[in-house]
């Protein structure tokens, strides 16, 4: 007998709650449906309350399906669902049933990360990696056994060349885009050189070491976040992209779970 709320009819709305953007979605038991994005920072002025009742216009979904990496948007969008009686399921290391967990201190891993681990293992299989690029470039690793066993967090290719602007005299903010050759001609040519081409020299080189550790040669490697399609277009080592990948993960969890 099928759970309310579970059913191939019944939808819910994914939430994936980061530092600079909330990306929401529709769902069923089939596929994700028409992403959006909305500022974060907006849940600090009731702008993402707003966006979220206008998204959701008259349908009822069956839950809100929330992870996320803002404790004080989370809460706001508590107070949203609880005024329009949505029931809320925040995925995180005491709720995750998809994948497993084998990490000394479960509760600092970053829900989205758990979301990424459901994803791929389910996508992928196992062992598997996730690049993530955000804010924060997150590598989160899926071992032989189906577990989320950690991963490495750098800063994201945005950070690094604002820090450089921020914190000197003479350096421009640049919009990152590709780039050819790797002898600069310009400060703006150099600056890109060194975040395009030398990002994609420190994500290869994690991925080697990875493969290694986890002795999989043939490692799947997905790429998800702002940067994804940028970056990986210079690295084979990436497989697969997938821009809604931590979404696709709150969809599998919710749908896959008894309730």
């Amino acid at each position: 007998m099928k759970k309310k709320g579970r059913g191939p009819a019944a939808e819910v709305i994914l939430v994936d709650i980061g530092n600079t953007h909330t990306h929401v979605a529709w769902a069923n038991a089939a596929r994700i449906q028409n992403p959006i994005d909305l500022k974060t920072e907006d849940w600090f002025s009731r702008g993402g309350h707003r966006g979220m009742a206008g998204y959701i216009g008259s349908r009822k979904p069956a839950a809100i399906v929330v992870c996320s990496v803002v404790p004080k948007a989370t809460r706001e969008l508590t107070k949203f669902a609880r005024r329009w009686s949505y029931r809320v399921f925040e995925l995180n290391a005491r709720t995750v049933a998809s994948v497993g967990v084998d990490y000394p201190k479960p509760n600092s891993i970053g829900p989205d990360r758990l979301a990424n681990a459901v994803a791929v293992r389910h996508r992928f299989g196992a062992p598997a990696v996730v690049v993530d690029f955000g804010t924060a470039v997150t590598f989160d690793v899926v071992n032989k056994h189906g577990d989320y066993v950690g991963g490495i967090i750098a800063p994201g290719l945005a950070a690094m060349t604002d820090y450089l602007h921020e914190k000197t005299a003479l350096l421009p903010r640049i919009t990152i885009r590709e780039i050819e050759g790797v002898i600069g001609k310009s400060t703006e040519h150099a600056m890109l050189i060194g975040a395009v081409h030398g990002y994609r020299g420190m994500v290869r080189e994690l991925l080697g070491e990875l493969r290694q550790q986890l002795r999989a040669p043939r490692l799947p490697v997905v790429a998800t976040g702002g940067y994804a399609e940028l970056v990986a277009a210079g690295l084979p080592e990436i497989t697969a992209i997938e821009p809604n990948l931590t979404l696709e993960g709150l969809r599998l969890e919710w749908f896959n779970r008894d309730h």
